[in-house]
């Protein structure tokens, strides 16, 4: 089997398997470069010896994370049992990256006012989302009109961080905001209805269960992209959801413009919910559950600014949202 064939083997066997795009970048990238590592010979020819070698190599020459060495793994696992059927069994041997212990950078109640006081439009409501909701970068983004349910002041977040689903809470000084905002969304959708377009990604196969579906408007990104781009799997052009390297930049901007010297990012608003959610009492599986961790260890993590506990969960962004306002338009 040459190499061509076998790469799309593996897209083959992932998509089959519903994995996303981004995993099926990963995995193959991966797959590729473990090739490579071993003069372009074919993997079946390669066993727990060359994957270990691999492994190791990655620890100590190019010393990666814990977390991308484990990519790996993964990725190699996935293609000797799921495409060679040919399991390479325990390994032996491996250097494993050392995965360290870093507290999470946290801001202040004033340096979040100051972040998405710097932050306009569609880009401020993403980030109260963050902040205002516990969301990771991408659970925000790929949020659809119908996840945001207003009458319970609650956001669904499907197929989360581990392809777990979550409720977390809606503040309820977002709602005439993004209601606002669906009166643009939903006037763009019309847009792309009208001139021929207007269909959007569907994940596990709905678009062909409920063929219908990808033009509803329930299931419309709630953060479009400016443009409809090319699906590379479909090869359909569709309006995808808000590039996630816009708002990095623009979150990174806003810090700057802020004037806070930490090294900060979008997730830096996921953490400072958490914190300012204990230190204004919340218990902590409360709080485990609107983050959406498996393990309440992982939460654990944000007590180190704090000792107490409590019941209620009230976003903390009602406190700050006042200060924030007049960067919608």
């Amino acid at each position: 089997m040459a190499r061509s064939a076998l790469m799309e083997s593996v897209r083959k066997a992932i998509r089959l398997r519903h994995y996303s795009i981004r995993t099926e970048q990963a995995y193959c990238s991966w797959i590729k470069r473990y090739i490579f590592f071993h003069n372009k010979r074919h993997p079946i020819e390669l066993g727990a010896g060359e994957v270990t070698a691999f492994l190791t190599y990655l620890a100590d020459d190019c010393n990666v994370s814990a977390s991308t060495q484990n990519q790996a793994l993964n990725a190699l696992v996935f293609l000797y049992r799921e495409v060679l059927n040919q399991p390479f069994g325990q390994l032996e041997g491996v250097v494993r990256a050392r995965k360290p212990v870093r507290l999470p950078v946290v801001f202040t109640r004033e340096e979040a006012i100051g972040v998405l006081s710097h932050l306009h439009k569609e880009q401020w409501l993403m980030g109260c989302l963050m902040y205002g909701s516990g969301l990771r970068l991408l659970e925000c983004l790929r949020l659809r009109v119908q996840d945001i349910d207003f009458d319970r002041l609650a956001i669904y977040v499907r197929a989360g961080k581990g392809n777990k689903d979550r409720i977390t809470t809606l503040e309820k000084c977002m709602v005439p905001y993004l209601n606002a905002h669906l009166k643009q969304v939903r006037a763009l959708h019309q847009q792309d209805l009208s001139e021929g377009f207007g269909e959007v990604y569907l994940p596990k196969a709905l678009d062909r269960k409920y063929p219908n579906a990808n033009k509803a408007w329930g299931w419309q990104y709630l953060f479009p992209a400016r443009k409809r781009s090319i699906d590379p799997r479909a090869d359909i052009e569709r309006r995808h959801h808000y590039y996630e390297g816009t708002l990095q930049r623009g979150v990174k901007k806003a810090i700057k413009h802020a004037r806070i010297h930490k090294h900060a990012s979008c997730h830096t608003l996921r953490h400072s919910f958490a914190t300012h959610l204990l230190e204004r009492g919340a218990d902590i599986r409360t709080v485990q559950e609107q983050l959406g961790h498996k393990d309440l260890k992982t939460t654990q993590i944000y007590t180190h600014v704090l000792n107490r506990g409590g019941n209620a969960v009230i976003s903390p962004l009602s406190e700050i949202f006042s200060a924030t306002i007049q960067h919608t338009d």
